[in-house]
């Protein structure tokens, strides 16, 4: 059975860590200036991150920027070969939705 793949918004936008903030946040760079759509918090317990919430601009929601930044957030974590723990219940049903993300569970 083919695993789902989650969709990204087709608008241009960049993904930045802040990592003395513990967050990624997503820009709308699709105008003259960008715009902070949204961002993903976590903290670090030892070496796992766990993820706090996931906070998107209202003018923003339901349109797929949760989800881009989901995903995006999460292949980073998966490129630093980080574990992650959920306290998100966005990412939780994100999850469940998309489970060839589950290996990052610590």
């Amino acid at each position: 059975m083919q695993m789902a793949e989650p969709t990204k918004v087709a608008t241009p936008y960049s993904v930045t860590e802040e990592k003395g903030r513990s967050r990624i946040v997503i820009h709308d760079v699709s105008g003259d200036a960008p715009v902070l759509v949204g961002f993903l918090e976590y903290r670090m317990d030892g070496d796992v991150r766990t993820i706090l919430h996931t906070i998107i601009d209202e003018a923003y929601s339901r349109q797929g920027w949760a989800r881009t930044l989901v995903t995006e957030s999460l292949e980073r974590f998966a490129q630093d070969e980080a574990k992650i723990r959920s306290m998100c219940s966005y990412v939780d049903r994100y999850m469940e939705r998309f489970p060839q993300y589950r290996s990052l569970l610590a």
